[in-house]
């Protein structure tokens, strides 16, 4: 039987390859290990009270298109009846996608984000007392920039069904409109054999009053306000 000679280089390389193969999955292995444990830092930064205003952003790789200014918000919130909060107030869950985003971003920019707020409606903040999320962080001066977008987008109907909520003079106007219809559909001769315009006039202007002292103790009982009062309101009653 013949034996192979033995090729010192070649069993050189080899041991040289092993140590190579141990030496990757060891740093494969912490690399793992430090961005899970990134993420987790990230998640439990994003549950914390933070009232951070601002964030070391390098300004010329920011998406112009994802700047929004606090007042943009706020229109938007006192349309759609949302919140604008801190995360520390979301009680729903913070996506896998959200957290690799901010991670992203703070490789690329070379800091560390803070001051998170969520666009979303109240049902899905633990305020004080799915639907369409999205998760910002302050640049500063009132500006801030969108991080990511999670869940179901808002019903198209969402704006107008909330518009009486906007202000006092919309529910007023709404007030007087279902007034008026109801006050059309009272059938002529109920009251009274001959129908006249005061008469209409009383059964609208009694109507009115009804339905104002319904809107009335629903506002007063239940504690609700106007959208433009509540967008950055932390409490539930509101």
């Amino acid at each position: 039987m013949l034996l192979n000679k033995v090729n010192l280089e070649e069993k050189l390389s080899e041991m040289v390859r092993e140590k190579d193969q141990t030496m990757f999955l060891n740093e494969l292995y912490q690399i793992l290990e430090q961005d899970a444990k990134s993420r987790e830092e990230i998640g439990d930064h994003l549950k914390k009270k933070d009232t951070s205003l601002t964030n070391s952003f390098n300004l010329d790789l920011l998406q112009t298109n994802r700047i929004y200014h606090v007042d943009q918000i706020k229109k938007i919130c006192v349309d759609y009846r949302l919140r604008f909060l801190p995360s520390n107030y979301f009680k729903g869950e913070i996506p896998a996608e959200a957290i690799a985003e901010i991670k992203r971003i703070e490789t690329t920019h070379s800091t560390e984000l803070k001051g998170f707020r969520i666009l979303a409606p109240s049902k899905l903040f633990k305020l004080d007392d799915k639907d369409d999320p999205i998760l910002f962080a302050p640049i500063g001066n009132d500006y801030f920039y969108l991080i990511h977008k999670w869940g179901n987008d808002l019903h198209p109907l969402r704006k107008y069904l909330m518009w009486p909520f906007k202000n006092i003079v919309n529910l007023t106007c709404l007030v007087v409109l279902l007034s008026y219809l109801i006050a059309l559909s009272v059938p002529e001769g109920l009251f009274s054999k001959n129908s006249s315009n005061a008469q209409f006039f009383i059964i609208f202007f009694f109507m009115f009053k009804c339905s104002a002292a319904v809107v009335i103790f629903y506002g007063f009982a239940l504690g609700k306000n106007f959208s433009n009062a509540i967008w950055k309101s932390k409490y539930f009653n509101a």
